[in-house]
């Protein structure tokens, strides 16, 4: 008998609903890349700020880039070993609930998208910002299949899902 308790009645709609595209979700890995590149090459097509507008959309730009710069990177330190670009958790890893953790369950995926908004925002770029929202909408998709492996990896995911409220990003979302 199992000592992982059953899926809630939720987490089986969730399952029906999110496909795996791949035994550890190789197909959501390939669409997020493509999307980040997509934003990264937005850059070329941007328009430009107003002048007055300029140092402000910079300024702003760059703080939000490097929140998100952080918030990933945190992410990627608490993972440790466990690190992975699938969203199915490594066989052997542990939960993680500590750090950036206890903030976000994915803050990998939400400093993601401030790094895609903050690039967006430096170089002006409306189909840059267009495509971020596209991220975002990915990005809380993707963090939901994943959890639904999680759940099935450790028993303790749905209390850690019960007390960190926020999916991708502390304080926000």
């Amino acid at each position: 008998m199992s000592s992982t308790p059953p899926p809630s009645q939720s987490a089986r709609d969730r399952h029906l609903s999110l496909p795996a595209l791949g035994t550890r979700g190789g197909g959501w890995v390939t669409v997020q890349v493509v999307l980040l590149a997509a934003i990264a090459l937005s850059a070329l097509v941007g328009l430009s700020w107003p002048d007055p507008l300029v140092p402000i959309a910079y300024a702003a730009g760059a703080l939000v880039f490097a929140v998100g710069l952080g918030l990933l990177l945190g992410g990627a330190i608490g993972l440790g070993s466990a690190l992975t670009p699938f969203p199915a958790p490594r066989s052997q890893g542990e939960l993680q609930t500590g750090g950036v953790y206890r903030l976000a369950r994915h803050p990998m995926y939400g400093g993601g998208i401030l790094i895609a908004l903050g690039w967006s925002t430096i170089f002006a770029t409306v189909v840059g910002l267009a495509l971020t929202i596209l991220l975002a909408v990915f990005a809380a998709l993707k963090s939901r299949r994943e959890e639904l492996w999680l759940e099935q990896q450790y028993a303790g995911y749905r209390d850690y899902e019960r007390r960190t409220k926020h999916r991708l990003i502390p304080f926000m979302w």
